[in-house]
């Protein structure tokens, strides 16, 4: 099976993406019109992408205290996305986007990922843009956002402070306001930043005319002294370079200076920068300061920004997949191909032990039972995880355009799914890159062969966008329980309600009472967790709870994924069908009985990890 096979399954099959175009925003588009950006965006993957993964790896991003140089087939790369229309793709006809489904959106950028994650094909441009359509100004809109979604800038978002790291709270980045008759200024409250954003990526290079960054600052009150917590952030605008109100440059660089670039395990294509805004290197006015545009309210800051935020969620965990299937299609070629071993055969001529017939030729070594074993958790963890990321772009487009019951039960879902989506896929696809090097062997382990650049590159996807522990308290601290529950129970509703299917078909009606009882025991767990009603006994075990809370969630995807397989193919007469139902088997029974081993510390509160004293590490 390749990517594409697999996409045309879940989107046609499975999650009826055709459906969408009896919708009025949609209505322009048929089967057809998917597929033709599909094909463009696979080819396009295909020819400028692929071929250069290896090249963005060893041809690090080079700064010379001015500018960062990268590869020429970088900047060829972003011009033919750029080209292709995918920056706009989910935007009005009438700003020059295709008003195409998110679902369809998000499938099309999957082959991008797969074949070159970070040369980049738009993520944090896209999400910027899409954060000022919602939040900005119809200037901030204009004169920003639509050169964005042209390709002609580009877009970051910079949250992370040195000191700081993920505690958004303790940000120190400073905003005040840019002399007499700054909030009167056209693009928006002008305002001058000074402070220091570290893990910024793109936030430097010279592939777009402009770079623009969404920045998370505090504008001091009365007193001078900044708002403790995050109630006092605030978004602002902050270009590289200032333009009019017409978005043409003007020929003044704005106080932003690269202080320095990171040096990651992997992603080494994209530029990973420490910024200084307002340091003085590049004063405007003759004054230091960046000049920066306020998005939103004063102190709602952090509001706008959860928009980008969650966007970006998605598609770390949609990276992570993509990495992951990169690996499992590597290590699948390589096992058909690699002759090593023999047949084992039972003991003969009282010998206590197997033997191997070593006269008999050599086997591939996907013939041996572990091998298909390590394959097919990759391809579980993989296409499960595609599944999902799917699925949440499909309540995406649900959100949008479905009728108000549905929009609100989509966004519900999409609350408690999102922190599934971005964690799951970067534990388990991970994992599915180390059983890929696995099958390789020593040579997994070189530079002659691909998957270990994918490991290194998946590696990140567990810190980026916020660490597992994040996802977890978010998950179990707020998702679970917000508005009463309500979410959890409309998933549980879904997932029941594909119990019940599934349990009419003998093939499968095993496999859902497994699932029911997974379900019964993550509401049990959730319970428990709460029963005191204190905050840190509940969430010392948020990580467990979100391990068994997202294979639980896997588990459904797989035994949904499954009846449509059967629905389609009875008889299992397609090897993609035998391959869909295969991993479903596997995932049931080698992943979802782990959940009883996290659950249990998670019922109990257990305070092994919490109460363990520093002195004794």
């Amino acid at each position: 099976m390749t990517l594409r096979s697999t996409l045309d399954f879940l989107l046609y099959d499975w999650l009826d993406a055709k459906a969408l175009t009896a919708r009025t925003r949609f209505s322009d588009h048929s089967r057809d019109t998917f597929d033709a950006v599909l094909d463009t965006c696979e080819r396009i993957a295909r020819e400028k992408y692929a071929p250069f993964n290896r090249t963005v790896d060893i041809e690090e991003p080079h700064f010379d205290g001015e500018k960062v140089t990268l590869p020429q087939c970088t900047h060829d790369a972003q011009k033919a996305y750029a080209a292709s229309g995918m920056l706009s793709a989910a935007q009005d006809y009438d700003i020059g986007g295709m008003q195409l489904p998110y679902t369809v959106e998000a499938a099309a950028n999957s082959f991008f990922a797969v074949a070159s994650i970070s040369m980049g094909s738009g993520l944090l441009t896209v999400g910027n843009a899409n954060l000022l359509m919602v939040h900005g100004t119809e200037a901030q809109k204009t004169v920003f956002a639509l050169n964005e979604f042209s390709g002609r800038f580009s877009g970051t978002m910079c949250l992370s402070e040195p000191q700081a790291g993920s505690s958004l709270s303790d940000v120190a980045t400073r905003a005040v306001p840019d002399g007499e008759g700054f909030e009167s200024d056209p693009l928006g409250p002008r305002y001058r930043l000074k402070g220091n954003k570290m893990w910024i990526s793109a936030g430097e290079h010279e592939l777009t005319e402009n770079i623009i960054h969404l920045v998370l600052a505090k504008i001091p009150g009365p007193d001078g002294k900044l708002v403790p917590g995050t109630k006092g952030i605030s978004l602002f605008i902050v270009p590289k370079k200032l333009v009019d109100t017409d978005g043409k440059l003007t020929g003044v660089r704005n106080d932003v200076a690269l202080a320095g670039l990171n040096h990651k395990l992997g992603w080494r294509g994209t530029t990973n920068t420490l910024l200084n805004f307002g340091e003085g290197k590049y004063p405007v006015d003759g004054e230091a300061g960046a000049v920066g545009y306020l998005v939103g309210q004063p102190g709602k800051g952090l509001h706008c920004m959860f928009h980008m935020m969650n966007e970006a969620r998605i598609g770390i965990g949609m990276a992570a997949t993509m990495l992951g299937l990169a690996g499992y299609y590597a290590s699948l070629d390589y096992a058909k191909n690699r002759p090593q071993g023999r047949p084992v055969q039972g003991p003969k001529d009282g010998a206590a032990a197997v033997v191997k017939d070593v006269a008999q030729p050599q086997v591939r070594i996907i013939e041996h039972a572990d091998v298909k074993r390590m394959l097919l958790a990759q391809k579980s963890y993989g296409e499960g995880a595609l599944a999902l990321n799917l699925f949440c772009a499909r309540l995406v487009d649900e959100q949008a355009t479905g009728d108000s019951a549905a929009a609100d039960e989509a966004r519900l879902l999409l609350e408690v799914l999102t922190p599934i989506a971005k964690s799951w896929p970067s534990e388990w696809c991970l994992e599915a890159n180390s059983l890929a090097i696995q099958i390789h062997g020593g040579y997994g382990y070189t530079r002659d062969f691909p998957v270990e650049q994918y490991w290194r590159d998946n590696r990140l996807n567990m810190i980026h966008e916020g660490t597992h522990g994040i996802q977890a308290m978010d998950l179990l601290g707020r998702k679970v329980l917000m508005e009463g529950g309500r979410g959890l129970q409309l998933l549980a509703g879904r997932i029941n309600a594909t119990i019940e299917r599934a349990i009419q078909v003998p093939a499968l009606a095993a496999h859902a009472n497994a699932l029911g009882a997974a379900l019964q025991q993550v509401g049990a767990a959730t319970k428990a967790a709460w029963a005191t009603g204190q905050p840190a006994d509940a969430l010392a075990n948020a990580v467990p709870y979100m391990q068994a809370f997202g294979h639980m969630v896997l588990a459904w995807v797989w035994l949904d994924v499954a009846l449509v397989t059967l629905a389609a193919d009875a008889q299992l007469a397609r090897p993609a069908s035998v391959g869909r139902m295969g991993a479903m088997r596997f995932f049931f029974h080698y992943e979802l009985p782990k959940i009883g081993a996290w659950l249990q510390v998670v019922s109990a509160r257990d305070a092994t990890c919490a109460a363990f004293p520093e002195e004794a590490f």
